[in-house]
């Protein structure tokens, strides 16, 4: 209705504050986003990574991710933000990782993913998309702590021989 929410415990039985509309009585909740990424690779082990034209992080590579849409599952956001930033063609394998950014309010999720070319066609987000293998990785260069900790994990499986799903708070 446009009033000013305040905040306060709803009447509801709820146990959080809340903005909550004086006027209307409407409780207008704000919830963590979701990001939704790959980690693309191929049968080498070599993965792929952008390099980001816009900010925040302009110029630092990145695992191809982005915010969830409505009226998407979060494997086909995944595969979405992967096509949109990187121009991959991918085959979607299982859940990876999901990390909490709760600092920021943020749930991360990653699917590994078998790249089917190793041709990309970057889409306006991107500078430049490349695969690397772990020695080669910009490891000091990357734009975020999730993609770090999901690289970390993903070669230290691979070296391993099997891959999990893993589950990481991000402070």
């Amino acid at each position: 209705c446009g009033t000013a929410v305040v905040y306060r415990v709803p009447d509801d039985g709820d146990t959080r504050q809340r903005a909550v509309c004086p006027a209307c009585q409407t409780i207008h909740y704000e919830n963590p986003l979701n990001v939704v990424g790959t980690v693309p690779e191929l049968a080498d082990g070599r993965v792929l990574l952008c390099k980001r034209a816009i900010e925040p992080r302009y110029g630092k590579w990145t695992l191809p991710a982005g915010f969830m849409e409505l009226d998407e599952t979060t494997a086909e956001g995944a595969a979405r933000e992967t096509d949109e930033e990187a121009g991959a063609q991918i085959e979607m394998g299982p859940l990876f990782s999901l990390l909490n950014v709760r600092r920021v309010g943020q749930v991360h999720l990653f699917y590994r993913a078998t790249l089917l070319s190793d041709q990309f066609n970057p889409g306006f987000e991107t500078l430049e998309a490349r695969l690397f293998t772990e020695s080669e990785v910009p490891w000091d260069e990357l734009a975020f702590r999730t993609v770090k900790a999901t690289l970390e994990r993903y070669f230290a499986d691979r070296r391993a021989g099997a891959f999990g799903l893993h589950c990481i708070d991000i402070e």
